[in-house]
């Protein structure tokens, strides 16, 4: 089957970054996987982007200006057919995150065997680190390092069970359950703990919302982190209200910065009260707390 390969040149890593982070959101069907490249000559970096149907070269046009504020030169060309999220998630770079370091296998070596280091091979799932709502989500969990004591946390959405992983190296004594819709992630984030070697503190759950039963039994939580997007947690903030602890701390992600507001009342309505609000790259992490 033949896919398809966007590739732009662009004026330096922080267009990258930016055509990284915001395309997806502004094309439909959104691309499988991108990658980033430093290349010699005049613009320095080149951005590709792989579809598994060819886009509209129209609509990548509209995209590619609104974000830049200028039409990019682009190519679109058939390649052959590989899991090119895989292929791309193996040139990215390691990330720190506060007491964090997010990397590949393909940087092991390189990293060592750090304390805080986590491993991730993301596969077909959510999460290496890259994107502002999950390094967003690593930084909530670093500052709250200080001052929660957690029993029982939730990962809800696990996607690559990067932010299951980081818990479970902050509150060691916790139980940590990472549960997530997609029956894929669940597979992937089972490999991701088993080879940070915590397959003995995660518990993995393949579950739509907070209804399954092993989330009831394993409830309430101190610590609930949902890296997902404002519609979902927009519907189920009374559910994470029934499966948060008094006093417990619920960390949102997933939420572009002009919807924040929107789910900040929410789950306001809903018992919790604002304790943070971070701002990366247009999108918005939010820590908040559940009222007695």
């Amino acid at each position: 089957m033949t896919q398809f390969r966007l590739s732009v040149e662009v004026q330096g890593l922080g267009e990258a970054r930016l055509l990284s982070e915001e395309l997806a959101g502004l094309l439909a069907p959104p691309p499988l996987a991108t990658t980033l490249f430093e290349e010699p000559g005049a613009a320095g970096w080149r951005f590709d982007a792989y579809f598994a149907n060819r886009p509209a070269e129209d609509d990548l046009a509209l995209a590619l200006t609104g974000l830049l504020g200028r039409l990019a030169a682009f190519r679109l060309e058939p390649v052959p057919d590989e899991n090119w999220v895989a292929v791309s998630q193996a040139a990215l770079p390691p990330v720190i995150a506060g007491r964090f370091i997010v990397h590949g296998s393909h940087d092991r070596a390189r990293v060592g065997a750090r304390r805080n280091a986590i491993e991730i091979d993301a596969g077909e799932a959510f999460g290496t680190a890259h994107h502002a709502t999950t390094l967003g989500c690593l930084l909530a969990v670093d500052r709250l390092a200080a001052s929660l004591r957690a029993r029982q946390i939730l990962d809800l959405g696990t996607g690559s069970g990067v932010l299951a992983i980081a818990a479970a190296h902050t509150w060691p004594t916790a139980g940590v359950t990472a549960s997530d819709a997609d029956p894929v992630a669940v597979a992937v984030a089972r490999e991701n703990i088993r080879r940070n070697r915590l397959g003995w503190r995660i518990r993995t759950v393949n579950a739509a919302g907070l209804a399954h039963g092993t989330l009831r039994r394993r409830g309430p939580f101190d610590l609930v982190i949902a890296n997902i997007l404002a519609g979902p947690l927009l519907r189920l903030a009374p559910a994470v209200r029934h499966a948060t602890a008094r006093r417990g701390t619920v960390v949102l992600s997933g939420i572009l910065a002009e919807q924040a507001a929107q789910v900040t009342a929410a789950y306001c309505a809903h018992g919790f009260r604002l304790k943070r609000r971070q701002l990366l790259s247009g999108w918005a992490v939010l820590t908040l707390e559940r009222r007695a």
